[in-house]
């Protein structure tokens, strides 16, 4: 029970990414607020993590609002009797991505208010409460393509940057209050919905771009434990890259 007694919100944690480290912070003993903008697979990750004995309670959130960040932390606050944990994971949204010639301000500006500007809203609101505790650990959900760029994502990509840089600042402007901030940046980690059909030869090469094998939600959960629990309490400031070694060497199909 590595998280006994913590309090920890997820955003973006009704899927995916999020669901799993929702549900794996439930499972090392804290207590998790659900949030996202889906009723029904926000309520079925609750349901989940209550059958295994969890505490759980789901708020809905569309992060993309200002108010709408500040009034998920108060809540979340409300129901756990505090927060000592943030995880920024929600990210996306429906703006189509793309190369900067083609990028509309709408679309650049839709993408960065998720990715990057509502992680600030949401660390703006909980600092508070964790300054008041004297302690704290903010986990921000990057991406590899932070530093290793695909063609066609410049907002998403520029978004993970920026939230890299945040998380600096965070982690030298809070440190004598207790709070540490660090963030994780994933390699090519699987979809259940997005890879349902993944055909073998796709595969084949995303296997090949890393050192070890394709990554998984539950990856970067044990990952997210890690950074969340009194273990780290020497790391802040750090960027995790969880790529099974894509960043440190070519794999396969990149020659």
């Amino acid at each position: 029970m590595r998280l006994r007694g913590e309090k920890a919100l997820v955003t973006g944690s009704t899927s995916g990414i999020g669901r799993a480290i929702a549900c794996e912070f439930a499972r090392q003993g804290a207590q998790v607020v659900v949030t996202g903008r889906d009723g029904r697979r926000g309520a079925q990750v609750v349901d989940l993590i209550r059958s295994e004995g969890g505490v759980a309670h789901f708020v809905p959130a569309d992060l993309s609002d200002e108010d709408a960040c500040a009034d998920l932390v108060a809540t979340a606050v409300g129901l756990l009797g505090g927060c000592s944990v943030l995880v920024n994971n929600a990210a996306g949204g429906d703006a189509p991505d793309g190369p900067v010639a083609d990028l509309s301000t709408a679309a650049w500006e839709a993408i960065l208010r998720v990715d990057l500007t509502a992680p600030f809203w949401c660390c703006r609101a909980v600092i508070p409460h964790m300054r008041r505790a004297g302690r704290g650990a903010i986990v921000n959900i990057s991406s590899r393509q932070a530093t290793r760029a695909s063609r066609g994502l410049a907002a998403y990509i520029a978004a993970k940057g920026g939230l890299n840089a945040l998380t600096r600042a965070i982690a030298v402007d809070y440190a004598a209050d207790g709070i540490r901030c660090n963030t994780i940046s994933p390699g090519y980690v699987l979809n259940d919905r997005r890879d349902a059909d993944l055909p073998p030869e796709r595969r084949a090469r995303y296997e090949g771009m890393h050192l070890t094998r394709l990554g998984t939600a539950a990856d970067v959960a044990h990952a997210a434990v890690y950074l969340a629990s009194d273990e780290s309490g020497f790391v802040t400031g750090t960027n995790l890259e969880l790529d099974g070694g894509s960043s440190i060497a070519r794999g396969l199909t990149l020659g």
